[in-house]
């Protein structure tokens, strides 16, 4: 009956100067930071990060913003790694997604990315894990898929706003409508 925080993506592409950067990931990464500094409370702490080494149609020249976006997070770059911020905190296990294919929910990636590693779901449920608080980049598409992933898992599932940054910012209303219906409190 363990309570489990999941740091979704909190990457240097993904931050303001990356490849990808989404306006105020500088901020969430400070703040996700400062919470684990303290004494946060959680029994678990993990991270997810895109991995990509060729995601196919995922990379495009001409990106949409949507579907297809510019090369970001590729393996062995710096904008693959956690945010310096995070650098220095011992998580208790990293979950690596998308290596070959687009992957937006943590709950598609597994320890170190490797085919066969073992998966978030199984990973939470072997340490008694039942609700997890959900953080990190973006909003709209990893936080969200992995919200809803959690909650579907049977998790009892909260995605701490304030911690999170959007790539649309306009969308985060619509989201928070979104998974509601999937049962995912907002806080």
């Amino acid at each position: 009956m363990g309570k489990a925080l999941i740091v979704v993506d909190v990457q240097v592409d993904f931050c303001e100067g990356g490849a990808l950067g989404v306006e105020g990931g500088n901020r969430v990464a400070a703040e996700v930071a400062e919470l684990l500094a303290g004494d946060h409370g959680y029994d678990a702490v993990v991270a997810t990060r895109d991995h990509h080494i060729d995601p196919g149609t995922h990379f495009s020249d001409q990106p949409d913003f949507v579907d297809t976006w510019p090369p970001h997070c590729v393996v062995g770059t710096p904008g693959q790694e956690l945010h310096p911020d995070l650098r220095g905190y011992g998580f208790d296990a990293v979950f690596d997604k998308g290596s070959y294919e687009a992957a937006y929910s943590g709950f598609e990636g597994s320890i170190g990315g490797a085919e066969g590693g073992e998966r978030l779901a199984a990973w939470l449920g072997r340490n008694a894990i039942t609700e997890v608080d959900v953080v990190g980049i973006a909003t709209d598409y990893c936080v969200r898929a992995t919200a809803r992933d959690a909650a579907l898992e049977g998790f009892e599932t909260t995605v701490l706003s304030n911690l999170t940054a959007a790539v649309h910012p306009d969308s985060f209303a619509a989201v928070e409508a979104d998974l509601a219906g999937d049962r995912v409190a907002w806080a």
